[in-house]
């Protein structure tokens, strides 16, 4: 390991139980999307201890904030990007592999943004200390970023300009395999659609009521059609906000349902709900109802750059993957016997595909990713999802890495997720992924000619300029959505 790895490996380790204790600490906090403030408060509280200069309230958001610490000339400036969002109705006490929900709590941790948010303030801090001790120029900022799982905020960060002079921005995610993340996700459009009727009584009166809900249906089945007249990459969701009630007797005058429509790139999914919208102009028109479209969120698709890949992969397999013991084996080992056997099967393929076929068994035996995946622009495919990350890529060169913080094949937005997600596995994991963010930030910093590279690829994929795919009339929907 080189000398600067294993500054930045012992700088962390010696930072470790501060950084295990926040882990636990938003873990139990488990706020959802807009609304991470005892979340936002710690991390703040730990980053300015640490001399970082603080900004709240970023892009009109209560619980967005970033913390710089600059030196020298201040460039190059180095982003991190840390999230801290908890999921609804995923409750569960920690390190427990069957399911038990948390007494009196609702939400839980079930894609591991304790974990992101602190292991990123880990690598942020590390930059910055090492950047004191050696006396060299730059300037490194933690972006916190509410609501991923909800409507996101880094669109309406980088609308605001947050990313503007920052050169380059490592992040990751927690996982089950150790890699950049070799993905290109989804753009996704959502908007919120508001029918109006008339109310009346369904039994004496119905001639003289005009349904919302007949509406929202109308829409349904209009939508079920037009699904086959879309390229089959696309994805369109919906779910029922408001039904206009629960009595069966009186026609509904108003109802709620939220379309979100997902597509390999943002110009599809913006041609895509166009008609959608159009579908929903029918529906109101059959129904003899009004309605209304409320643009709430839209993401721009992820692509990983390969200039800063070149980089993290090397940091990557310098670090390593995270030092397991039997004991997180057979913890491990616990949680992915708690899946059903169709779970189990999805697992096995995954497995397969990644390690061989012939190293299936081995892999099970003790399921916790022990390798580091190298990294290469021709594995790069299309996943169903969709993340706010893409909106930053779009505008500041960005790449996202992976690394196992639970067992192998583990299924995101799960209870297992969650009580993972507060275990020494997902600490492990944790300061590994620090480590290696930290380890990159430092050595891009030191190669312009990276940040260069990394920008022209940026500027050929984006015409040169971030577009939001939100207008400046949408503002983030902190108690809508």
């Amino acid at each position: 390991m080189n000398k600067d790895a294993s500054w930045i490996s012992e700088w962390i380790e010696a930072h470790a139980d501060t950084f295990d204790d926040a882990n636990d600490s938003i873990w139990g906090y488990a706020e959802l999307a807009f609304h991470e403030y005892r979340s936002a408060e710690l991390i703040m509280k730990l980053l300015k201890e640490q001399g970082f200069e603080l900004r709240k309230g970023l892009a009109g958001i209560p619980t967005c904030f970033s913390a710089a610490a600059s030196f020298g000339t201040g460039k190059p400036v180095v982003g991190i990007l840390g999230e801290y969002d908890a999921l609804s109705g995923l409750s569960q006490e920690a390190g427990i592999p069957e399911k038990r929900p948390v007494s009196g709590q609702q939400s839980g941790h079930g894609c591991g943004h304790c974990s992101l948010g602190v292991g990123s303030m880990a690598a942020a801090m590390a930059i910055k200390a090492y950047l004191e001790e050696t006396g060299r120029d730059g300037t490194v900022i933690y972006f916190g970023c509410p609501a991923e799982e909800g409507a996101g905020s880094k669109q309406f960060m980088a609308r605001a300009g947050a990313f503007d002079g920052v050169d380059f921005v490592y992040t990751w995610h927690p996982s089950w395999k150790n890699e950049i993340e070799a993905s290109h996700s989804n753009a996704i459009i959502g908007a919120n659609f508001t029918f109006e009727g008339l109310s009346s009584h369904a039994g004496a009166t119905p001639y003289l009521g005009r349904s919302a809900l007949d509406s929202c249906e109308l829409m349904s089945v209009g939508c079920n059609y037009l699904r086959e007249h879309v390229i089959p990459e696309a994805r369109i969701h919906y779910a029922y906000i408001d039904a206009g009630g629960t009595a069966p007797n009186v026609v509904q005058d108003h109802a709620v349902v939220r379309y979100e429509v997902r597509a390999p790139y943002v110009a599809q999914a913006k041609e895509i709900f166009e008609r959608v919208k159009e579908v929903a102009r029918g529906a109101s028109i059959m129904a003899g109802t009004s309605y209304d479209c409320e643009l709430a969120m839209a993401f721009t698709e992820y692509v990983p750059n390969d200039a800063l890949a070149s980089v993290m992969d090397e940091c990557l397999s310098e670090i390593g993957a995270p030092a397991w013991t039997d004991e997180d084996m057979a913890l491990a080992r616990s949680f992915l016997d708690s899946y059903n056997d169709e779970v189990k099967k999805e697992i096995r393929k995954e497995v397969s595909e990644l390690y061989g076929e012939d190293r299936v068994e081995e892999i099970l035996a003790a399921p916790l990713d022990r390798e580091v995946h190298p990294y290469s622009p021709a594995k790069i495919k299309l996943q169903a999802g969709s993340t706010d990350v893409g909106d930053v890529a779009a505008c500041v060169p960005t790449l996202n890495l992976l690394m196992a913080t639970c067992c192998v094949g583990n299924v995101g937005h799960t209870w297992q997720m969650t009580a993972q997600a507060c275990s020494p596995l997902a600490h492990k994991g944790m300061l590994a992924a620090a480590k290696v963010i930290a380890l990159s930030g430092i050595r891009t910093m030191e190669r312009p000619e990276v940040v260069d590279r990394a920008w022209e690829e940026l500027r050929k994929r984006n015409g040169g300029a971030y577009v939001c795919p939100l207008p400046d009339s949408v503002e983030p929907p902190l108690e809508t959505y």
